[in-house]
């Protein structure tokens, strides 16, 4: 963990998937492996997943429209005393890519760690809004993620998407045994990449 006499770099706003809360195994790894990059890391539950918590059964995502509203409210609440960059964990990143964000908010990136590309076995892309995104879109993804798979994906790009492949990972970030890694050592490299990113937009931007 960073030293708290050590300033913040940056504030990522960072939403859980559609089947775990913000307080997940996978969300406080990657939470404080995020942090230890000097990166503010602020979680928050969609209604859907706070009504799951509170009724203690479980409850499908809420219409992306009321997902994306949520995720507005939380971006309009953050202080704008550090650089800003928003994403997610599966779903998570899913809505972030979706917003419609006003230049007055000025957010920098967006991070996916393991995007859904389409639901496991099915040929349903989400990646329509792709071509219209407003600012870069960084996707830390398992190289055998169900979701959207390194053989998958090969031959695809977009203007304003940048991959970052996990060596031997699923769309938790679980290697296979063969590969020698361990799901905390795959997250902590996420979480490097994405502190390279960010210092190079703020470089950039100097």
């Amino acid at each position: 963990m960073p030293s708290p006499l050590i300033k913040a770099k940056a504030r990522l706003i960072l939403a859980h998937g559609a089947g775990a809360a913000c307080d997940s195994p996978f969300m406080n790894t990657l939470a404080g492996a995020l942090a230890g990059h000097h990166i503010e890391v602020q979680r928050f539950n969609f209604p859907y997943m706070q009504r799951s918590i509170e009724l203690g059964s479980k409850r499908p995502p809420d219409k992306m429209v009321l997902l994306q509203r949520h995720f507005m409210e939380q971006i309009s609440m953050v202080k704008p005393d550090l650089p800003l960059f928003i994403g997610g964990k599966s779903m998570g990143g899913r809505v972030a890519s979706m917003l419609n964000l006003p230049d007055t908010l000025r957010v920098n990136a967006i991070f996916a760690f393991g995007y859904p590309f389409h639901p496991p076995g099915k040929d349903q892309w989400r990646t329509e809004h792709f071509t219209r995104l407003s600012m870069p879109l960084h996707i830390l993804q398992g190289e055998r993620d169900p979701f959207g798979k390194r053989t998958e994906l090969s031959e695809l790009s977009w203007p304003n998407v940048s991959m970052h492949w996990l060596t031997a990972a699923d769309h938790d970030f679980k290697p296979t045994k063969s590969s020698g890694l361990q799901q905390r050592q795959l997250i902590s490299a996420a979480a490097a990449y994405c502190s390279e990113v960010i210092d190079e937009i703020l470089l950039a931007s100097q």
